[in-house]
């Protein structure tokens, strides 16, 4: 499969959806997480337990929804709980291995923003704010996080804290009492990046095919790490290719309400 026959963001949402295994359970965001957590779940790991912030344990989309509150999820899910047993019970009581994130702003030791742009009282910007990601943040065994590279968004210094990750660096999350992991994994549109294991820095360790350190650093805000073996991600098979494609295609039918009869309600096989 050449570099043409998938765009940059197919190649994200699968390389992110293959770090998924069986034996996760995933706290899912909206958006580039949720595709590729289902993507996951309907290629090599069908037994993911997928957990949506609105209380939805076990959910299996047949499409893709557009927030935590969409009726797709509770439809699906083996069971529905309230929200504060979500977070009480299932995240801050450890049951959660995986917290899977966007972020409308990062920086190198994965802190996030997606609160506002801009001065907090007067933003350039106000984003949709934090929902649960804070304490998914901190609470989950692990933070996975999944975004499009720019400029604007991968950033030197956030402008708000909404989720922290490794805070400083190094042993800054220890020092603050939280005993989770942390981010560790970034998965863009152009690489794969993991955090040193000293400064929690994210460093570069596969370019996705046809990219260069160049474009990643073009689009980055603070100077770029890279591994000294730096690989090259495989590309989309086949399968992973078709099964995120059928997703999106079902996702855009249903909610222009163009849906032909009966098909959420088929094959979960993609």
């Amino acid at each position: 499969m050449t570099r043409q026959d998938f765009t940059p963001n197919e190649m994200m949402t699968i390389a992110a959806s293959r770090a998924l295994t069986n034996e996760d359970v995933c706290f899912v965001g909206i958006g580039a997480p949720s595709a590729a957590c289902n993507v996951a779940r309907l290629t090599h790991a069908p037994d993911i337990t997928l957990i949506y912030e609105s209380g939805t344990i076990g959910t299996a989309p047949d499409v893709l929804p557009l927030s935590i509150g969409d009726g797709e999820l509770c439809e699906t899910a083996l069971t529905t709980v309230s929200v504060p047993e979500m977070f009480r019970y299932w995240l801050q009581g450890g049951r959660v291995s995986i917290g899977f994130l966007g972020a409308a702003q990062l920086d190198r030791f994965g802190n996030i923003n997606t609160t506002v742009v801009g001065d907090y009282d007067k933003p350039k910007v106000r984003l949709p704010g934090g929902g649960g990601a804070p304490e998914i943040a901190t609470s989950s065994g692990e933070v996975y996080i999944t975004m499009a590279q720019s400029k604007r968004g991968m950033v030197e210094k956030i402008d708000f804290y909404t989720s922290f990750g490794h805070g400083d660096g190094g042993d800054h999350r220890q020092r603050l009492g939280i005993d989770t992991k942390g981010p560790t994994l970034l998965i863009t549109d152009l690489a794969i990046w993991k955090p040193d294991p000293e400064t929690k820095e994210f460093t570069v360790l596969s370019l996705h095919p046809g990219v260069t350190r160049e474009q990643v650093q073009e689009t980055c805000g603070w100077t770029v790490k890279f591994a000294d073996r730096l690989e090259e991600t495989p590309p989309p098979t086949p399968l992973e290719l078709s099964t995120l494609r059928d997703l999106k295609a079902r996702t855009e039918r249903a909610h222009k309400g163009a849906e032909a009869p009966g098909a959420r309600k088929g094959s979960k096989d993609g």
